[in-house]
């Protein structure tokens, strides 16, 4: 019986890992259709050496660091290039073999890293982009995935993050903010008084098409953070998708009032405001708790976007910011005031550290690498676009590029 549990937990565990490793294709598709034609090729170079280097980087320190010993509750510190010496003599950690768990973990540092992608679009160095990405798979996302989930200081005192709206989510949307504020706007977005101006995307049927990829991707992203298949997984299913849904409404809802009309790109950031908002505590609350939190994402994505663009006056080009930054923290705390059991100071207590450690964090990283490689491209190769310049092609041959 003992081998056949395991065996379910094995299979349900993978496919969940697969499922959130597809979520790279999703992300690709919505950055991709939110920004220009002739920037395409390069924002999916970017989406797929996320991954590439999320994974060596992640194996080699990222793990070790998020589940090795733990150091004094902040960090783990054993295990660095090997870490099936994690494992026990059976190569079982944390109750699955120990490379099962180690790729569920892999592709979730992957989604991370990928968010800064959009916020960042069509003005990032490629070589920078790598080198940062790099860097938040080892020194950034490890080390407060450790304080959530491997055995850190902030699961002591009972903060609740399930599959992530803090640990993935609001991490990469933090990295997003300082990153998108570090490396400057895109030329001709904000006129000489400051107002913003409308930078279209190209291809809006295929942020569509990522945004149904990434709902579908995220059962696995919530669903398999069991890491065990268990009754719960279909209530874990019901609230993920009710919480989607109910933010999809009302965000098409709130920008007809507002706008006119209902807006198809907000529209969509709201479907994924609402994943990202239920992702913390899926695992805790009912169904119509699922529908208020989904349905406060949905109102809140809209402001947060509008804010961050107009007041701020930081072009994030996908809105990924407002996505996961804001909906990741509200989220995280909306579980402290729904979730059965989960303790709103405790999760105050995190959202405020995470984004101390990843905001301070990330600044450094980009102003580094600011100051000795270049963060920027030239005003030419944007105006260009970086297809050209970066990589010596364009996504659409024989088309011609809207500049």
């Amino acid at each position: 019986m003992e081998n056949t549990t395991l065996l379910l937990n094995i299979i349900w565990t993978m496919l969940g890992a697969i499922l959130v490793y597809f979520m790279q294709a999703g992300f690709a598709l919505v950055e991709t259709g939110f920004t220009r034609a002739k920037n395409a090729g390069n924002i999916c170079m970017k989406n797929m050496m996320d991954f590439v280097l999320g994974s060596l980087f992640f194996f080699i320190l990222g793990f070790p660091l998020m589940f090795g010993t733990n150091i004094g509750g902040i960090l783990g510190g054993s295990g660095f290039f090997n870490p099936y010496s994690l494992a026990d003599s059976d190569g079982i950690f944390n109750g699955l073999p120990i490379a099962v768990f180690m790729i569920f973990h892999t592709v979730f540092c992957a989604t991370a890293a990928t968010i800064v992608s959009g916020a960042m679009a069509e003005r990032t160095k490629f070589s920078s982009y790598l080198i940062y990405s790099a860097c938040i798979s080892v020194f950034i996302y490890p080390i407060t995935g450790h304080w959530i989930w491997g055995g850190g200081w902030l699961s002591s005192i009972g903060f609740h993050d399930f599959a992530g709206s803090t640990a993935v989510h609001m991490v990469g949307g933090i990295c997003a903010l300082v990153g998108a504020k570090i490396v400057g706007p895109r030329i001709g977005k904000y006129n000489e008084d400051g107002t913003p101006n409308a930078i279209p995307g190209h291809n809006i049927p295929l942020g569509v098409l990522g945004v149904f990829i990434l709902w579908f991707c995220w059962f696995g992203f919530n669903c398999g953070s069991t890491t065990a298949a268990t009754t719960t997984v279909g209530d874990i299913a019901m609230t993920t998708n009710l919480a989607a849904a109910a933010s999809t409404l009302v965000t098409l809802l709130f920008t007809w009032k507002r706008y006119g009309k209902p807006d198809v790109s907000m529209t969509l950031n709201g479907s994924l405001a609402g994943l990202v908002a239920i992702t913390a505590g899926c695992d805790v609350v009912t169904p119509y708790e699922a529908m208020i939190i989904g349905a406060i994402a949905g109102f809140v994505v809209v402001l947060a976007i509008e804010f961050i663009d107009k007041a701020v006056k930081i072009d994030d080009p996908v809105g990924a910011v407002g996505v996961h930054g804001c909906c990741g923290l509200l989220g995280t705390l909306l579980t402290g005031v729904f979730g059965e059991g989960v303790s709103f100071l405790s999760q105050l207590i995190g959202v405020v550290s995470v984004v101390a450690y990843a905001g301070v964090m990330a600044a450094i990283i980009f102003t580094v690498i600011k100051k000795t490689l270049g963060l920027r491209v030239s005003d030419q190769e944007q105006l260009d676009g970086l297809d050209i310049h970066e990589h010596g092609m364009s996504a659409y041959t024989g088309f011609r590029m809207d500049k």
